[in-house]
C-alpha cells in the first residue's frame, strides 16, 4: 500500500483555502455548537459509554431500532472494529478505494483482493464484479457513493450483493457516509434490508455531511448483534465523547440543515463541473459533495505555493499522478478555487 495520507492536513503549513477534506460548506450546524457550549459542565463525568440519547434519535431519524446502532469515535473506529472483532481471513475491496479499508484489514492479518475500477468504464461497478464475490470471502467492503471516484451503485446493485455475499457466507459493508449529499440519498440507502440481510453492516458518519470532524462521531448499523458484540469487543469504552454525543444529538434536531446542504451542493458542483472543463480538464462523473478530476501532474503543487491545498489521489490503490479530488464548497470560494485553477494553468 502505498503511503498513508488523507484530507484535510492543515497542520503541516499555512494553508488559507483547504478543497482536500470533503465536509459540508455550511459547517458544523448552529444548534450543535450552542449544545457543545451548554454541556461544557458535563466534563467531569464520563459520557454515556453506550450512547442511549444518541442512539434513540438515530433510531427515530434512520427508522431502525435503536438497538441495531453501534456509534464509534467516528466510522474510522468501526472499520477497524469490523476487522480486529470479527478477524476476516480474506476480504474484497474497490480499487481505487477509501484507504481505512485496506489499513484495517491488513492490520488484522487479512489477506484483500481488490475490484478494479477502471477509468475507461467511468470507474464505476460493472456486472462482473459479483464473480468477485466467491466463497473464499469473509468480508467485502463497498463505498456508495465510492471515495474518491463520487461514483454510485443503485439499490438494485447492492441487494444484488448482498444476496451474493449471503450465498457466498460472507459479511457486506456499505459505506454511506456521503449518502446523504444525494438527492436520491432514501432511494439508494440500504437501511430497509437491514432484517432481511443478517450479513449487513451499514456505516456512516457525522463527519462530512454536519462538518464536525473534529469531534468524531460515526455509527454502524446491523440487526446482527453477534457482529456488533464481537465490534465492542475490540473497542475501547468512552469511545465516544459527551461533547460529540450532544453535538450529534443536536444537529438530529435540524429540520433544514441537510436539504440546505445538499441545494448548495448541487448548485456548486455544477459551477465547478462547468468551469474545470472550461479549462480543459476531465473531470468525471460526481454525485456527493466532491468532484474527481484529472489535470497537470503539478497542479497540487502550484496550488500549495498559493497556500490552497487539493487531495492529491496518486496515492490511492490504482491510481497515479495526475488524479485528484476537491471538494465543493460556498460559492465565493469555489470562485476564488477556479481564479487559480486558471492562474497555475495559463
Amino acid at each position: 500500500m502505498k503511503k498513508h495520507k488523507h484530507g484535510g492536513d492543515i497542520y503541516s503549513r499555512n494553508i488559507v483555502m483547504d478543497y482536500s477534506a470533503n465536509i459540508s460548506p455550511l459547517g458544523i450546524p448552529k444548534r450543535s455548537e450552542e449544545a457543545i457550549l451548554a454541556s461544557l459542565d458535563r466534563l467531569v463525568h464520563y459520557p454515556d459509554v453506550e450512547c442511549r440519547s444518541l442512539r434513540a434519535m438515530l433510531s427515530e431519524k434512520e427508522g431502525i431500532p435503536a438497538d441495531f446502532i453501534l456509534c464509534g469515535n467516528g466510522a474510522a473506529e468501526l472499520i477497524f472494529a469490523l476487522a480486529n472483532g470479527l478477524k476476516p481471513k480474506r476480504a474484497l475491496v474497490a480499487a481505487p478505494g477509501f484507504a481505512e479499508y485496506e489499513q484495517a484489514l491488513s492490520g488484522a492479518g487479512c489477506e484483500l483482493s481488490f475490484y478494479e475500477l477502471k477509468e475507461a468504464q467511468g470507474f464505476a461497478y460493472q456486472e462482473d464484479y459479483f464473480q468477485n464475490i466467491t466463497e473464499e470471502l469473509d468480508m467485502v467492503f463497498l463505498c456508495n457513493p465510492n471515495n474518491p471516484t463520487g461514483g454510485t451503485v443503485d439499490r438494485a446493485f447492492l441487494i444484488a450483493a448482498a444476496e451474493r455475499c449471503r450465498e457466498c457466507g460472507c459479511l457486506l459493508v456499505v459505506d454511506e457516509c456521503f449518502n446523504k449529499f444525494l438527492d436520491d440519498a432514501e432511494a439508494v440507502t440500504m437501511k430497509p434490508y437491514l432484517e432481511q440481510y443478517p450479513n449487513l453492516v451499514i456505516l456512516d458518519a457525522f463527519t462530512k455531511i454536519y462538518a464536525m470532524p473534529g469531534l468524531r462521531l460515526g455509527y454502524c448499523m446491523t440487526a446482527n448483534e453477534r457482529i456488533r458484540e464481537k465490534m465492542r469487543s475490540v473497542m475501547q469504552p468512552w469511545s465516544v465523547s459527551t461533547l460529540a454525543q450532544v453535538a450529534g444529538e443536536a444537529a438530529l434536531e435540524e429540520e433544514f440543515y441537510v436539504y440546505e446542504v445538499r441545494t448548495v451542493i448541487r448548485e456548486e458542483r455544477s459551477f465547478l463541473e462547468h468551469e474545470m472543463r472550461k479549462l480543459g480538464l476531465t473531470v468525471f462523473l460526481a454525485r456527493a459533495n466532491f468532484i474527481f478530476f484529472k489535470a497537470p501532474e503539478d497542479l497540487a503543487e502550484k496550488l500549495l505555493a498559493k497556500s490552497i491545498l487539493i487531495r492529491d489521489c496518486s496515492n490511492y490503490r490504482g491510481l497515479k499522478k495526475g488524479y485528484f479530488r476537491i471538494a465543493v464548497r460556498g460559492h465565493r470560494e469555489n470562485e476564488a478555487l477556479m481564479r487559480a485553477f486558471a492562474e497555475v494553468l495559463s
